[in-house]
């Protein structure tokens, strides 16, 4: 994997193979292509330079690097994986910056190597030159391949096969005529020159042609970018539906890479499913749903809200306008409606958060009402602070409560009181600071309430 590249027309501090496309660094694409046609050991060549640190953590996990000292064009570069590739019989060659490559057309480039007709195959297709060498072809055997700036007048809008830099080769054959290569005038030796010798060896190169002329397309500009997201966005988006995923309207919908959808959810306009996002079976998300590296469990509803980092088991129902940050649990069964902010919490199963709350650094139990406008002040200014919820509790609107407390089992809080201190179970707090009183069978009837031994 060729990842050496400055990539100076990206205008950018980032590596140019290190940008996201639909998710994923543009050469982690092009890696997950390559294993997906059977390729289990990836070599990526890095530069020698700051840069090679963002090109490391953009290729991810798995892939062992090579390093080129010096910036002295694609065959320098393959020499430089020699000792990583050791005794590989085949050496699949490929541009970090191609990321919309599919691995069956990979599986096709390789297997034109099967049998004795040629030690070279070159990934091809027909599309305008820009500034594309081009391959020039006696049916589908290579003939040599033409750089653009050798040829003057050439028109570039027109189409022609273009030499892709994706390459399968044997590898005894690769490494005997690396070091044959003649320089170019400025210094570099490149790949290209690997088409005439075969041709002048009696073997000549294959072509192989890619199903769709976008795989072969290079990534040089913003535009380009724009361009092949928009293609890599397209293509993801169609698999989804083809696997039982309704998206009411793809054109508004953006899908990442690592996302998964069970079937039969409906994905509705404006939402973005980001990250590693997993959606269960069943689900509406969105309108305007934004989700983020998020786990959501079967059957659940999210409209115009956003959820990050965070996992939502079934049965959940959300929104509009609220907001789960990183680090929540939702378990099955709850409500959360609108204008609500959950963070670094978790909700037990049915619990009911209607509108207009804030719950932060909580542990909340299961069958709680929390009334509209109740809010966790959990942070004193120095330190985040706790609070716990029992099973079965009552926060009333407009509740405050100051972290860290603690309010039992069956415990209740009456609308707009603002709790200090613990309250036990099966009791109430009542009042700004609140009182602590037992809760009695007429409780909210006749207002006659006696304090608690801990009042």
């Amino acid at each position: 994997m060729l990842a050496a590249g400055q990539g100076t027309r990206m205008r950018s501090a980032l590596p140019k193979v290190a940008h996201p496309l639909a998710g994923r660094p543009i050469v982690r694409h092009v890696i997950e292509a390559a294993r997906g046609a059977g390729v289990g050991d990836v070599v990526v060549v890095v530069g020698a330079g700051a840069e090679a640190a963002a090109v490391r953590a953009a290729a991810g996990d798995g892939v062992r690097f090579a390093v080129q000292a010096r910036p002295l064009g694609t065959a320098d570069a393959v020499h430089a994986a020699r000792e990583a590739a050791g005794d590989a019989g085949g050496v699949l060659i490929m541009n970090g910056d191609v990321p919309l490559v599919r691995a069956d057309t990979l599986r096709r480039l390789m297997a034109a190597l099967d049998g004795d007709g040629s030690d070279l195959a070159l990934l091809t297709a027909s599309v305008p030159v820009e500034s594309y060498g081009f391959i020039e072809l006696d049916g589908d055997t290579v003939m040599r391949i033409v750089e653009t700036k050798e040829t003057e007048g050439l028109d570039r809008a027109g189409a022609r096969p273009i030499n892709s830099g994706q390459y399968a080769v044997r590898a005894d054959w690769l490494w005997a005529r690396l070091p044959a290569i003649a320089p170019a005038p400025n210094g570099e030796i490149y790949l290209t020159a690997l088409a005439e010798m075969a041709r002048d060896a009696g073997r000549p190169a294959v072509a192989v042609w890619a199903a769709d002329p976008a795989e072969v397309r290079g990534i040089n500009d913003r535009v380009q970018l724009a361009e092949a997201e928009a293609v890599m966005r397209d293509r993801i988006r169609r698999a989804h539906m083809l696997a039982g995923v309704t998206i009411a309207d793809p054109p508004s919908t953006f899908i990442d890479a690592g996302v998964r959808i069970g079937p039969d959810t409906a994905i509705l306009p404006q939402t973005h499913l980001l990250g590693e996002t997993s959606i269960g079976s069943g689900c509406a998300i969105g309108p305007g749903a934004f989700l983020r590296d998020a786990t959501v469990g079967d059957r659940c509803v999210v409209r115009f809200s956003m959820i990050e980092e965070s996992t939502v088991e079934a049965d959940v129902d959300m929104g509009p306008y609220s907001h789960l940050r990183p680090g929540s649990y939702i378990c099955q069964g709850v409500h959360i409606g609108n204008f609500a902010e959950v963070k670094s919490s978790r909700l037990g199963r049915n619990t009911k958060m209607g509108h207009f709350s804030y719950i932060g650094d909580a542990q909340v139990g299961e069958d709680v009402n929390i009334g509209a406008g109740t809010i966790t002040a959990n942070y004193d200014g120095t330190r985040k602070h706790a609070t716990t919820i029992g099973d079965g509790a009552f926060i009333g609107s407009d509740t405050m409560l100051v972290a860290p407390v603690t309010i039992g089992r069956g415990a209740a809080t009456s609308a707009g009181s603002v709790v200090t201190r613990d309250v036990p179970d099966g009791a109430m707090a009542i009042g700004a600071p609140a009182r602590i009183r037992a809760k009695h069978a007429r409780e909210g009837q006749d207002g006659a309430q006696e304090e608690s031994a801990a009042d």
